[in-house]
């Protein structure tokens, strides 16, 4: 069942009841109030009777000492007569409780005369066929005689009224609840519409369609859930397209890394193969073994990457107090000597102490100056810098050569991308420095904060932060 149709049930139900309860009590309060007036007057008219039945024993005759049951009888028919509404009947008994005078269609059951005592006046309320009366009993002494007076008032009418009462209310209270279950049934519809706005927005992305939002038609707490249903949507867009994109880098990723094997292993099988089927002499030899080598070379520096890459992604590092110059003076010692003739390479640093782990923060040092002499000329200067900040150390490489394009700066730190491919193969490159540079930052709560302007160089750098060193972190 629908949610508004168990509103508007449910409403039904309720007012139904209310209604229910309320007229039964109001009905009831109205008959109750009409037969206690109706009782009222009926013992007020017996106080009457008693007092005409007092006065007419008066006036009999004195030769009579004891009042006679012919004088009562004739006394009660008197008082008969007087009720020209024929709405009240009477029973008049003597001291034996035998009755003496009796209207037409008064009850002959004696039980209420046998309750009637001295001093005293009761009533009840008996039915008698399709009537109701209210029946009165009082004692009266008059002449020496005790007599018991018996009325009967005819309240008829006011059952008859609770009836009609009842039967009014009823049609008026199914008229009420057909009138008002149309409106609730708008009222409902009109609440749960915010519902039904976030079902379709629920199909809809079901289908697919993930920047469907449902529209905000309230400020109450169903437009409250239905801005936090949009926000849970944004997330939830978000995090998809974020799926996307790395099942779309992860396929490049394949791509690349498939492309990148093939073009030097095609290079080592076509001159093994040439090695083993030609005779050649040794300068044609020397070569092709010399590019069997590089190539091999090439094959070995792209895993040992991977593998750093993927190691750096699952693991925790132990940090350790390391002074910076040690870092600088490997740099030195590798490029400075080794390779002096080819770059102009020159060191700036502040000293110092860094909390790092030093085999892999050299492994980013050395990827972020290799980056730099293939993005540069021979005989270029390649700045390698170093400088104390509040927040930690700032470690940079700094270069003149071709530079980056502000779109790509965004892009030069996922596995395999390169910038200039053709300039990157020709220096046995893969793409993945950067990559891992990255992912190894990312360890040291730090990441590569990249400045290039393309054709005048770029500055790549990081800042590793100050940190306390566990006992741990050292061991």
């Amino acid at each position: 069942m629908k949610f508004s149709y168990k509103i508007l049930l449910w409403t039904i139900i309720i007012m139904a009841g209310a209604f229910g309860m309320s007229g039964y009590f109001f009905v009831d309060y109205v008959f109750e109030t009409s037969m206690e007036r109706e009782i009222n007057q009926a013992m007020n008219d017996t106080n009457i009777l008693q007092f005409a039945f007092e006065t007419a024993a008066l006036n009999i005759p004195s030769k009579y000492e004891v009042l006679q049951d012919r004088a009562i009888e004739q006394i009660g028919a008197n008082l008969d007569a007087g009720n020209t509404g024929a709405t009240r009947l009477i029973r008049i008994s003597d001291e034996s409780r035998t009755p003496l005078y009796a209207s037409e269609g008064f009850v002959k059951e004696t039980d209420f005369l046998e309750q009637i005592k001295e001093d005293s006046r009761i009533y009840q309320v008996i039915r008698q066929g399709e009537h109701y009366y209210v029946q009165t009993g009082t004692v009266i002494n008059a002449l020496d005689r005790i007599v018991y007076l018996e009325t009967m008032k005819d309240v008829t009418e006011v059952y008859a009224e609770r009836t009609k009462g009842f039967a009014m209310y009823r049609r008026v209270a199914l008229l009420v609840l057909f009138l008002s279950s149309v409106v609730m049934y708008f009222i409902s519809y009109w609440l749960t519409r915010p519902i039904r706005l976030l079902t379709q927005a629920t199909k809809k992305m079901t289908a697919g369609d993930y920047g469907y939002r449902a529209e905000r038609i309230s400020n109450d707490e169903m437009g409250v859930l239905t801005e936090d249903f949009n926000q849970m949507a944004n997330a939830l867009e978000d995090n998809i397209h974020k799926l996307e994109e790395e099942v779309r880098s992860r396929e490049e990723f394949i791509g690349a890394f498939s492309h990148e094997l093939k073009t030097p292993l095609t290079a080592i099988i076509g001159y093994a193969d040439l090695l083993r089927s030609h005779k050649m002499d040794e300068e044609k030899a020397l070569l092709s073994a010399n590019y069997i080598y590089t190539e091999g070379k090439r094959l070995e520096t792209m895993s040992f990457r991977l593998l750093d890459l993927i190691v750096t992604k699952r693991g925790e590092i132990a940090f350790q107090n390391v002074d910076v110059e040690v870092l600088f003076k490997y740099l030195k010692n590798m490029y400075a000597v080794s390779t002096a003739p080819a770059m102009d390479f020159r060191f700036d640093y502040e000293s110092g102490k860094v909390q790092t782990e030093q085999n892999l923060i050299m492994t980013v040092l050395s990827n972020l100056v290799d980056n730099a002499c293939k993005a540069s000329e021979q005989g270029s200067v390649i700045e390698i810098l170093g400088r104390k900040e509040k927040k930690g150390y700032r470690f940079a490489v700094r270069d003149y050569g071709v530079g980056i394009p502000a779109e790509e700066c965004r892009k030069i730190t996922e596995a395999f991308y390169m910038v200039d491919k053709s300039r990157s193969r020709s220096h046995n490159g893969a793409g993945l420095g950067l990559a891992l540079c990255a992912q190894i930052l990312k360890l040291h709560d730090s990441e590569l904060i990249i400045e290039s302007t393309p054709g005048e160089g770029s500055c790549i750098g990081f800042v590793l932060p100050d940190r306390e060193v566990t006992e741990h972190d050292a061991q």
